[in-house]
């Protein structure tokens, strides 16, 4: 960059910092009093989070011959435009009212990308742009696409502003005919791409189908680079990823559309997630709202997710793999959230090998999702998930269950799981050892839920019980009552369920069972 355009330039950027208020504190501090609440008499030990650390110095990226008339490739002027923050020791990129195409966007150390109310950051799906690398997906090492938008191994960063970034996912991601309407599937078909034997589902390509056969869930085992490549249209990124990162706040914006999961954290430290919307189509296929995996110190508040997968979901590794890292999701708060559509509202797992411990969801509203607070997990994972508190929940239009333990997780939703006849029919003891998944000291308090398919259901294997689950001063309306197989030391305390059917409360290998 040779010669900036200062007089114009330094004053729209200077008033649009202005208004970024504490978005991003000078110095990474936290505003007084924004989290104190939220950290009083919490039940275990935690960091307080802090805000990054970003810089004054500020940019506009139109100074790098950006354009966002919704045509213009904007991506070498986000390239240079966080190359030049970069070597000034970071700052603000500002993104203005406008459509901004783009391919990939890196966030650097210290920079914190303020996209303002009006601008859309819109990345181009043409896959070209997005280079096969050596990434984490669903819990296991794997060949990805580059993400649209990432940071690897960056300290101080941010996402701020209000505007949208969308992920073009709608070019990514399979969809089933059954899932559209008439007119929908005609829009769906004219994008080309196939469909399969049947006519019943849309793809990218031939090459899709292809790689779809040779998958174990989403991940081809034994990928190889080459391989990748010749699948490139299988291996749809998360939209955000953020990989080993320290000190990051996303906050204010809408993300949505996304080719798989929308928000991945994976091994960051520190991080504040406040006043975020989260949007994906309700058929998206893998449209996680966000994934933390195997995170420290997390802070989710004030968010809303409307998703086509799990809401809010806790991860931290898959089998072997996530067990070889070993590095638990650890000092989680989940507060004064909402999730309409979406596989759960809180969800931990299925991939929970490295551990999943200390973490409180509180306030939040489950309206319309398929399970209200979802645990998941199956023989082979190992892991252990503990001391998990959870209190003032309030619940609408459950589809299945409003608390659900399945360590018989299989892939499907749990809506399909129970269409398929999930219950409690005796199964086969094995041994325990490493790759038994372990579920215990579990606190849930104060939950509303007007309607739900069916209360609870506890499904806990024979050799390792769901252990240790405390529910008290519960409220719920369901069309069945609450099924607890395989499950030790369970109290249900002032819980009140009204059941259009049967029974109340259903038993099932059950030890230390007590009910006031």
């Amino acid at each position: 960059m040779t010669h900036f355009k200062f007089a114009t330039a330094f004053l729209a950027v200077a008033l649009i910092i202005t208004t970024m208020g504490t978005s991003c504190a000078e110095n990474g501090a936290q505003i007084k009093g924004e989290f104190d609440s939220l950290f009083e008499n919490l039940p275990f030990e935690m960091g307080m989070v802090s805000r990054p650390s970003i810089p004054a110095f500020s940019v506009s990226v139109t100074d790098f011959g950006g354009n966002g008339n919704g045509i213009f490739d904007n991506t070498n002027a986000f390239k240079k435009a966080m190359e030049h923050l970069s070597s000034k020791g970071g700052g603000h990129l500002v993104v203005p009212a406008g459509i901004w195409k783009t391919g990939p966007i890196e966030i650097l150390s210290n920079i914190d990308l303020h996209i303002v109310k009006d601008a859309v950051i819109i990345f181009d799906p043409t896959r070209e742009l997005y280079p096969i690398i050596s990434t984490s997906f669903e819990g296991l090492d794997t060949y990805r696409c580059e993400s649209p938008l990432y940071a690897q191994n960056a300290e101080n960063i941010s996402i701020t502003g209000g505007g949208v970034i969308d992920g073009s996912g709608q070019s990514w991601r399979p969809v089933k005919k059954a899932k559209l309407t008439s007119a929908q599937w005609k829009e769906v078909l004219a994008r080309g791409g196939v469909t399969d034997e049947k006519g019943s589902c849309w793809y990218p390509s031939e090459e899709y189908i292809e790689a779809e056969k040779a998958a174990d869930m989403n991940v081809i085992p034994e990928m190889t680079k080459d391989l990748a490549e010749k699948y490139k249209d299988f291996l749809r990124p998360v939209m955000v990823s953020l990989r080993n990162c320290k000190n990051v706040l996303l906050e204010g914006c809408t993300f949505q559309n996304s080719p798989a999961w929308n928000i991945h954290p994976l091994l960051c430290t520190n991080m504040i997630i406040k006043d975020i919307t989260v949007r994906n189509p309700w058929y998206a296929q893998n449209g996680d709202g966000i994934d933390i995996e195997s995170c420290t110190d997390v802070v989710l508040v004030s968010s809303t997710f409307d998703v086509g997968d799990d809401g809010i979901c806790v991860k931290s590794g898959k089998d072997e793999a996530g067990r070889k890292r070993g590095i638990p999701t650890k000092g989680l708060i989940v507060s004064d959230c909402t999730v309409y559509h979406g596989h759960g509202g809180f969800v931990v797992g299925s991939e929970m090998s490295g551990g999943v411990e200390n973490v409180k969801v509180s306030n939040c509203r489950f309206l319309g999702t398929d399970v209200g607070l979802r645990f998941k997990s199956k023989r082979g994972r190992g892991g252990v998930v503990k001391n998990i508190y959870i209190n003032d929940i309030y619940m609408t239009d459950i589809v299945t269950e409003t608390l659900l333990f399945d360590l018989f997780y299989g892939g499907k939703s749990a809506v399909e799981a129970l269409e398929d006849g999930n219950g409690t029919a005796p199964v086969e003891t094995i041994a325990v050892d490493e790759t038994t998944p372990s579920f215990r000291d579990i606190y849930i308090s104060n939950i509303v839920c007007n309607g739900a398919g069916r209360a609870m259901f506890f499904n806990g294997l024979p050799e390792m019980p769901v252990k240790n689950v405390n529910v008290t001063n519960c409220t719920i309306t369901s069309k069945s009552g609450i099924e607890i197989c395989r499950a030790e030391d369970v109290t249900l305390k002032n819980v009140k369920v009204t059941p259009e059917k049967g029974e109340a409360v259903i038993k099932s290998e059950v030890k230390n069972f007590i009910m006031e």
